[in-house]
């Protein structure tokens, strides 16, 4: 198989990416999992833009950099709150059906927002409208051709430049080879690698771990967010509980009944999303409580139920009614704000590389993502992406040469997810580090006959694990998603983007 660019995943960054490609030549579109199953069809929060009319592109800018803690890329929150706003009036044109008020669109509030400029669809399946809507468009396109695979294991690499990809196939258990003139991955999100996750189970960091075995550099990996309000509830997936809900005026109580984020942040509820996470950590240390509660019981129950159906309908599976009941609600790895690390085009340090979304790390989020904005990064950088990628497929690559035969690590996944919940989740220090460290690096690496999907998901949830352990040890400060109890302050020499490269130390950079 030899298209002319491979985009790898199927969200929104990597449909925006194959609809800007298209005119230039053939795209192959590979799924990890059917087409619908990404990140994007989870996202609920909504997606930021500055068009209400008491808004300003500046003040967006502005909530960016504040929530980014110091380590926002200036010039890539420029590109994102600037082109953001034509982005979301081209999925307008495509037919993405935002929710509207007397044929106005309507704008939500969400944490550390200064304005309410969140546009959602159908109150809470935001991403699922976007993805749709791109996913209607790239197939207008004769020359974009989609498949599943189970999983890309590995890049192909030509005298040191990204040659295409190893599509591990399932059903037929076999190995495909991907040719193509430049590679984009837009393979989402690393959130499997914890126990506790709103992620989907095709996000473990399949990206991250396949461009740093080839060699490129990762960047402030150690920068995950948890979001606060995942439900709690047994037997039940850790199902998001959208911001938005806090936007609307849900209040977070603990097991006594009382409000607490206020005693930690004056926008209580509407607090960054670390501060908000951290504090309901704080709130039951040392209580004999599982979780604390969301409520919404203040609010009107016909308006809570019609704005947040998806919502409503997942809670009520699971016996809480989200109007009358309080709602029990506990933090979850949710978002990585490092990833590949790129420039404003997507380009990475591998050659003919590419990487758009949440694998990359365009600078964009800093140390903490503000809400709202995945989504509008997906569709703004994978453009910018997709056009890069034209040039880079105007040279050729010479001959592919397939990666060296896989090694297994002997880890089971629950544990290895407990270790990274445990010793280098919300709450981290240099003693669970290390043993996060110790016990990953003892895992042996084994040759398999025949490894499935299962095998090469556990493979790279292992390297990503080590990564945000390793770069979380190096950075001996607090900042944004990263908190050292041994550590808790910002400390100026640590203003720096993490950086590490296969058989590298971590670096910090300016």
């Amino acid at each position: 198989m030899t298209p002319d660019f491979l985009v790898v995943g199927a969200g929104v960054a990597g449909l925006r990416a194959a609809i800007e490609l298209a005119e230039a030549g053939t795209v192959m579109v590979v799924a990890k999992d059917r087409l619908q199953e990404s990140s994007s069809e989870y996202a609920q929060g909504g997606i930021a833009a500055a068009l209400n009319d008491d808004d300003e592109v500046e003040l967006h800018e502005q909530d960016t950099l504040d929530a980014g803690d110091g380590l926002c890329d200036p010039a890539a929150v420029r590109v994102l709150v600037e082109e953001g706003t034509h982005a979301i009036q081209e999925l307008i044109e495509w037919g993405a059906a935002f929710d509207r008020e007397g044929g106005r669109l309507m704008f939500g509030r969400e944490g550390a927002h200064s304005r309410s400029r969140i546009l959602h669809a159908r109150g809470d399946s935001t991403g699922q409208e976007i993805a749709r809507a791109l996913l209607e468009q790239a197939r207008t396109y004769a020359n974009i051709e989609f498949r599943s695979f189970s999983a890309v294991t590995d890049l192909l690499l030509a005298d040191g430049e990204a040659a295409g990809a190893v599509a591990y196939d399932e059903r037929s258990r076999g190995e495909a080879h991907i040719r193509a003139r430049a590679v984009l991955l837009a393979t989402g999100g690393l959130g499997r690698v914890y126990l506790d996750t709103t992620n989907p189970d095709v996000a473990t960091g399949d990206g991250v771990a396949t461009a740093y075995r080839a060699g490129a550099e990762i960047s402030d990996i150690e920068f995950v967010q948890f979001h606060p309000t995942a439900l709690h509830v047994e037997g039940a997936p850790r199902f998001l509980l959208s911001e938005a809900l806090r936007g609307e005026g849900a209040y977070l109580r603990n097991a006594a009944g009382e409000r607490f984020v206020q005693r930690h942040h004056p926008m209580a509820e509407l607090a960054p999303r670390d501060v908000v996470s951290r504090a309901i950590m704080s709130e039951l240390r040392g209580v004999v409580a599982p979780h604390v509660f969301l409520d919404l019981r203040h609010l009107d129950a016909d308006r809570v139920h019609g704005h947040f159906p998806r919502i409503s309908e997942t809670c009520g599976r699971f016996g809480v009614d989200i109007a009358r009941d309080l709602i029990p609600v506990l933090p979850a790895a949710h978002y990585a704000m490092g990833g590949v690390r790129t420039d404003l085009n997507g380009r990475t340090s591998l050659p003919r590389l590419f990487a758009a979304g949440e694998v990359a790390c365009t600078g964009v989020h800093g140390a903490n993502r503000l809400a709202s904005n995945s989504l509008l990064e997906g569709v703004v950088f994978g453009r910018r992406a997709g056009r890069a990628m034209r040039e880079a497929a105007e040279r050729g690559g010479g001959a592919a040469s397939a990666p060296g035969e896989a090694c297994f690590p002997s880890i089971r996944e629950e544990t290895l997810r407990r270790l990274a919940w445990d010793h280098a989740g919300l709450l981290r220090s240099a003693e669970s580090l290390r043993t996060a460290i110790a016990a990953l690096e003892a895992a042996r690496m084994q040759k398999i006959d025949q490894p499935g999907r299962h095998q090469y998901e556990l493979r790279n949830m292992h390297e990503v694990a080590l990564l945000i352990s390793r770069c979380a040890l190096a950075r001996e400060e607090s900042r944004g998603g990263h908190y050292r109890t041994d550590f808790p302050q910002k400390r100026p020499e640590f203003q720096k983007h993490s950086r590490i490269r296969s058989g590298g130390a971590v670096e910090f950079v300016d």
